[in-house]
C-alpha cells in the first residue's frame, strides 16, 4: 500500500500539475472516442499500449477480456457497454486479447477450477472460442487467444446499442491481441460467427 501511496503523491506533485488544464477540460466533459474491452490482467494497460490521455477511452476490464452475449437480465459489462455506445457516443469498440493470459491458458491447459467456481462460470462465456480453436500442442494457447477476441467480438454485437450504431455506421469493432514480451499489436481480423 506504500507504493500506492507514493504513487498518489508523486501524481499530485508532478504529474497533475503538468495536466491541470487537461484535467479541468475533464472535469467539464465525458466524450471518449474509443470503448476497450480489455483483460483484467496487471499487464495490459490500454491507455499505455495506446498512448492514450486521460479521458481518451472508456476502459472495461475483465479476466480474460470477455464479453457476455446480450440477455435482458443487467450486469456490469452490459451497462458499460450500452453506456459507453448509447450514451457516449464511441465511435470503436476494441476488443483486446494478451499473450500469457491466465484465463485463456486454464481453459487451453484443462485446469482444475473446482475451487474457483465464480472464475469457471466466468470462463464459460468462452466455450465457444474453446470449441472453434483446433490447434493443438504449443500453438493451442495463441490460437485460442486470437479465436477467442474473435469470438467476444461476435458477443459484443449482439448488445443492442452495439447492434444500432453499427446498423447506423456510426460504430466499428476491432480485435486486437496484445504481445507483452515484444509489445506489438495485431489485428484479428472479422469476429467469429454466433
Amino acid at each position: 500500500m506504500h507504493d500506492l501511496s507514493d504513487g498518489v503523491a508523486r501524481f499530485q506533485r508532478e504529474v497533475f500539475p503538468a495536466k491541470a488544464e487537461l484535467f479541468a477540460r475533464l472535469a467539464a466533459a465525458h466524450r471518449p472516442t474509443a470503448l476497450f474491452v480489455g483483460c483484467s490482467d496487471a499487464r495490459v494497460v490500454p491507455e499505455l499500449i495506446t498512448q492514450s490521455e486521460p479521458g481518451d477511452l472508456f476502459v472495461v476490464r475483465t479476466a480474460g477480456n470477455l464479453v457476455p452475449a446480450h440477455t435482458p437480465d443487467p450486469d456490469g459489462v452490459t451497462a458499460s457497454i450500452e453506456y459507453a455506445v448509447a450514451v457516449l457516443g464511441v465511435t470503436a469498440v476494441v476488443v483486446c486479447g494478451h499473450s500469457g493470459c491466465g484465463a485463456m491458458t486454464a481453459l487451453a491447459e484443462g485446469a482444475d477450477l473446482s475451487a474457483a467456481g465464480s472464475v469457471a462460470r466466468w470462463l464459460r462465456h468462452a466455450d465457444a472460442s474453446v470449441a472453434r480453436t483446433t490447434q493443438t500442442g504449443p500453438g493451442r494457447l495463441p490460437a485460442l487467444i486470437r479465436e477467442n477476441v474473435r469470438t467476444q467480438l461476435a458477443n459484443l454485437a449482439t448488445h443492442p446499442a452495439v447492434a444500432r450504431a453499427r446498423a447506423a455506421g456510426t460504430l466499428t469493432l476491432h480485435g486486437w491481441v496484445y504481445d507483452i514480451p515484444s509489445g506489438c499489436v495485431s489485428d484479428v481480423g472479422p469476429a467469429a460467427a454466433p
